[in-house]
């Protein structure tokens, strides 16, 4: 069974109960994807590109009718230490928040959280400038 069509065969709230252990080929990257060694009941994105798809509304309710990619545009840390990705919607912009599986590519998952650092919003130039206006030495140089 899809992931298309799950939300017409089971009930609502299904999946916030139950495990998901359909597996499904990925819209993005083309990999099939399998529950196991997800590390948890709940898989909901592709361990190789981390994409998914829009499905929910909340997780597990299998309410959105938008059903476009959710790319991977960040990382965070919960107050557990547990990392999670945030996806935003290509179609909607909506966006979420999901659990880092087990399996998940370790490379990915750096290479979103270090992109802040790659590509920052400000001239690395005027750093030194920038410092100063705020009220620091202003210098970087010790």
């Amino acid at each position: 069974m899809n992931r298309e069509n799950k939300r017409r065969s089971y009930e609502k709230g299904y999946y916030k109960t139950h495990a998901c252990t359909e597996s499904f080929t990925c819209k993005v990257c083309g990999r099939p994807v399998v529950s196991a060694g997800a590390g948890s009941g709940h898989r909901n994105h592709c361990p190789n590109c981390l994409s998914s798809l829009h499905v929910d509304n909340e997780p597990g309710d299998r309410e959105s009718d938008c059903g476009g990619i959710m790319e991977p545009v960040a990382v965070w840390v919960r107050k557990n230490g547990e990392w999670a990705v945030i996806h935003r919607c290509r179609r909607c912009g909506a966006l979420s928040s999901n659990r880092v599986a087990a399996d998940d590519n370790p490379m990915k998952l750096m290479s979103i959280a270090m992109k802040p650092l790659c590509l920052p919003p400000f001239p690395l130039e005027r750093l030194e400038e920038m410092t100063e206006l705020m009220g620091g030495a202003g210098s970087l140089r010790r």
